[in-house]
């Protein structure tokens, strides 16, 4: 029987214990709240807790939690890992983990992987996860060597139960160069959106939209505040932009140029088809 151990029993961390263990692996996992902890052992998703004693036996490791809190969890545990278990972050940055992690693995002979899973939801917590929250998803890998196939095929094949149908490979660099886009941006601007003063009286007069636009407004703040300072290069760089843009859309208005707006506005309409199709 194959074994997952998972740090975190968080929204990530927890749908991956329910995904494993409906796989038919062997779960053990480590959390903060032991009370969590309990539950998830209780309910039948946890068969054990992951210990320094039992890490090394593990087929794939899985650590769950915030980027600094993963750094230390990994730097406990490096001596106990041993040459048999693939190590992976699922933090949402890569870069800091990635730099602290790679030579922690070196110096002490185990396999390190950065990843992040593309999935997840706008709730947080143990309560939250679903068993299939990875399927048909796909995961970001950062992996010590481009060209080691074996090592990848590795990592398809202990992720293949899960459901996660696709893996990017790339740098910690340009991982976090496309988060601040694809994700953090929209976190931010969700975020800053949702405080108009009109937002408390909204009830009535929205539907999709609104609902498209502040569906992230929701979230771990905590953890966001952690991830965006981790990668506020990136992350600020988009910021600005953004700015630049929406002041093009706000000068056009205050000088009732119709022509000039109407122009923004089929330019952004024609980005869309280009880059996601209609």
């Amino acid at each position: 029987m194959s074994t997952v151990g998972v740090v975190g029993l968080g929204l990530i961390g927890g749908s991956f214990v329910k995904a494993y263990h409906e796989a038919g692996w062997q779960v053990l996992a480590a959390n903060r709240t032991k009370s969590t902890l309990e539950f998830a052992k209780i309910s039948g998703d946890v068969d054990g807790e992951l210990t320094k004693e039992n890490v090394g036996s593990c087929d794939l490791v899985l650590v769950t939690i915030f980027p600094e809190a993963a750094i230390q969890t990994i730097r406990e545990f490096a001596p106990y890992f041993g040459t048999k278990p693939i190590v992976m972050d699922c933090c949402g940055t890569k870069r800091v983990v990635c730099e602290a992690c790679f030579p922690i693995a070196e110096e002490y002979g185990f396999t390190y992987v950065g990843g992040h899973p593309m999935a997840g939801t706008k709730y947080s917590g143990y309560k939250y996860a679903k068993a299939n929250m990875y399927q048909n998803q796909p995961m970001v890998i950062v992996p010590p060597k481009y060209d080691d196939i074996f090592l990848l095929d590795r990592i398809k094949e202990l992720l293949r139960p899960v459901g996660i149908n696709h893996i990017s490979v790339t740098t910690a660099e340009k991982h976090d160069e496309m988060i601040a886009f694809t994700s953090q941006l929209a976190h931010v601007v969700s975020n800053a959106y949702v405080k108009s003063p009109t937002a408390r009286i909204h009830h009535g007069f929205s539907a999709g939209s609104y609902k498209d636009l502040t569906r992230v407004a929701w979230l771990n703040a905590p953890m966001w505040a952690e991830l965006f300072l981790e990668n506020k290069d990136y992350l600020l760089t988009e910021v600005n932009g953004l700015i630049e843009r929406l002041d093009a859309y706000r000068k056009a208005m205050e000088e009732d140029n119709i022509q000039e707006l109407t122009d923004l506005l089929n330019e952004g309409k024609r980005m869309k088809e280009e880059v996601d199709g209609r």
